[in-house]
């Protein structure tokens, strides 16, 4: 039986090949094969933090309305959305 991929599987799995890498106990070919299964598991993930992001923006509320505000360490690091504001 297949197991459904999800943000903790991924993340697992990449530590694991992490592990696997740093042991440097494994072939070339392989650790290229490992360094892009990685890659793969690296962009699933950073996808579903920033879908999450975005899900939770959405749903904050301010004075009884639903409205979208930026999370601190993006106004911090100046990090602008495509509204120019921040959020």
């Amino acid at each position: 039986m297949a197991t459904k991929k999800s943000f903790e599987s991924e993340l697992e799995k990449l530590e694991k090949i992490t592990e696997e890498l740093e042991s440097g106990e494994i072939s070339l070919e392989n650790s290229l094969k490992k360094f892009n299964e990685g890659l793969k598991c690296v962009a699933y993930c950073s996808k579903q933090l920033n879908d999450a992001k975005v899900e939770i923006e959405n749903l904050r509320e301010k004075d009884g309305k639903t409205e979208a505000t930026p999370f601190a360490d993006d106004a911090e690091n100046g990090i602008k959305s495509e509204n120019g504001r921040g959020y």
